[in-house]
């Protein structure tokens, strides 16, 4: 790499660092993907973003994600809809169907394809999405911003609505209740499992996206199987993997993708706005079906946010365990679905 690389290396770094302290502070979710992005983008149109970001780079940045959403499955959490099984997988499933319905509507416009739009809809796993979309056939840019438009517009107005529709009263709280973690050995060697593991199981079952869901599917086992000794990834590579992806997506910025983007950001508002409220009818199905609140309804079903879905769980004194457990199902199962589902569309749209 010559001298002028390596000096675009440490700008990209070093704003990402400064940025993802900033937006960290306004509880924006992801704060290193999306600092990653905007830094990214910002240095890619004034031509001074490094070329692009290594294959070897990404891949690890996408186990690394696929571990931190396999473990998202515990237990206790997914036991939580055993007895109501069939109509909290039915509403899963009519979430991802509406989700992705108005993600194949974006394909209206000639500038995006069917396959964009419909990974750039598609409700839960927003950093995995974006992680695998150009694997997939994807334009990840318009992905990564439509995704967390999403994701942005539901963790505002969940308060409010859940406030003003519910009448929750929602306090300040967000901690999980959760005890301290396992050492760091313990996560770093758990880490290295999943994702050698699942790096190896991913390549020789050829699956698509395979360095996101091989190291995914892994922590997913060991997790439900009670052999994760309570490890997390560590925040700090975490916040590494997201500024990777972030990277990845914003480095392929142009002025052409640029105008791509923001032409088709209204048409993206109305369909989330669309979405938004057709999820939270599942959600008032899923209440009459299972018993629970219609605010534990309305939180289990909404189209995108797990971390704010659970803040705002807790605050507001609701089933946690129930919410997140059907948050976490429809995340693992679309993921699991997405890429089968994308070559479908790509296809289709070839």
């Amino acid at each position: 790499m010559t001298r002028d690389g390596w000096t675009r290396w440490a700008v990209l770094v070093a704003l990402t660092a400064v940025v993802t302290l900033v937006i960290a502070a306004f509880g924006v979710p992801s704060p290193a993907l999306f600092g990653g992005l905007l830094v990214a983008t910002v240095l890619a149109l004034a031509g001074r973003a490094p070329a692009h970001v290594p294959n070897g780079a990404t891949t690890a940045a996408q186990a690394v994600i696929g571990v931190v959403i396999g473990l998202l499955a515990r237990p206790g959490t997914l036991g939580a809809v055993a007895q109501d099984w069939l109509p909290v997988l039915l509403v899963a499933v009519g979430t991802l169907v509406v989700s992705m319905g108005a993600g194949l509507l974006m394909g209206v416009r000639r500038d995006v394809s069917p396959l964009t739009g419909m990974l750039a809809l598609t409700a839960g796993g927003a950093s995995g999405l974006v992680a695998v979309s150009r694997e997939l056939g994807g334009d990840e840019r318009l992905v990564a911003v439509v995704q967390y438009l999403r994701v942005g517009i539901v963790t505002a107005t969940m308060p409010v609505v859940a406030a003003l529709a519910f009448g929750a009263t929602v306090t300040g709280g967000t901690g999980d209740g959760s005890g301290p973690g396992a050492p760091w050995p313990v996560d770093l060697g758990f880490l290295a499992v999943c994702v050698g593991a699942g790096l190896v199981l991913a390549r020789l079952a050829r699956v698509p996206a395979g360095g996101l869901l091989g190291p995914m599917a892994v922590a997913l086992a060991l997790g439900l199987g009670g052999l994760s000794f309570g490890a997390e990834p560590p925040v700090l590579l975490v916040e590494v993997a997201y500024a990777v992806i972030g990277w990845q997506a914003g480095v392929r910025f142009t002025r052409a993708s640029l105008r791509t983007v923001l032409g088709a950001l209204p048409l993206a508002t109305a369909l989330i706005a669309a979405v938004v409220a057709l999820c939270a009818g599942l959600g008032l199905l899923l209440s009459r079906l299972t018993g629970v609140t219609p605010l534990e309804g309305y939180l289990a079903t909404t189209p995108g946010g797990v971390y704010a879905v659970l803040a705002t769980a807790i605050s507001a004194g609701v089933d946690v365990t129930f919410v997140v457990a059907v948050q976490v199902l429809r995340v693992v199962l679309m993921l699991l679905v997405a890429p089968a589902i994308a070559r479908l569309v790509g296809r289709r749209g070839s």
